[in-house]
């Protein structure tokens, strides 16, 4: 039997900046956590795309909105809104941008090993 373990994003593992946004990771059991949090006016092609160097977002996502509106685009077209209490599970190949005022917050449980990392 394992061991218990907590942790807090109020001391992340490991903080990523980029443009309008931060991701904050914490490393725990065989995983990782990460919350990230866009301010309005951030988009995935304009922000992050010049660190990834693809041309859509290729880390898949299981996450969710604690804040904040976003938009979602799939390479394959399908476009949808996310808010605040939705669970999204995203394959690779999206783009996404933050609706209105308020920032985004979310809490991913896959693909933030490797979002926004150099």
């Amino acid at each position: 039997m394992g061991s218990a373990e907590h942790k807090s994003f109020k001391s992340p593992d490991e903080v990523r900046t980029f443009e309008k946004g931060k991701l904050e990771l914490l490393h725990i059991g065989d995983g990782v956590v990460g919350r990230l949090t866009l301010e309005p006016g951030w988009r995935w092609s304009e922000h992050v795309k010049p660190i990834a160097g693809t041309e859509w977002c290729e880390a898949p996502h299981f996450q969710y909105q604690v804040a904040g509106c976003m938009h979602i685009v799939m390479a394959d077209g399908t476009e949808f809104d996310s808010e605040p209490g939705m669970v999204t599970k995203l394959p690779s190949g999206h783009d996404a941008w933050v609706i209105g005022d308020q920032e985004v917050v979310v809490i991913d449980w896959a693909g933030a090993s490797n979002y926004a990392k150099e």
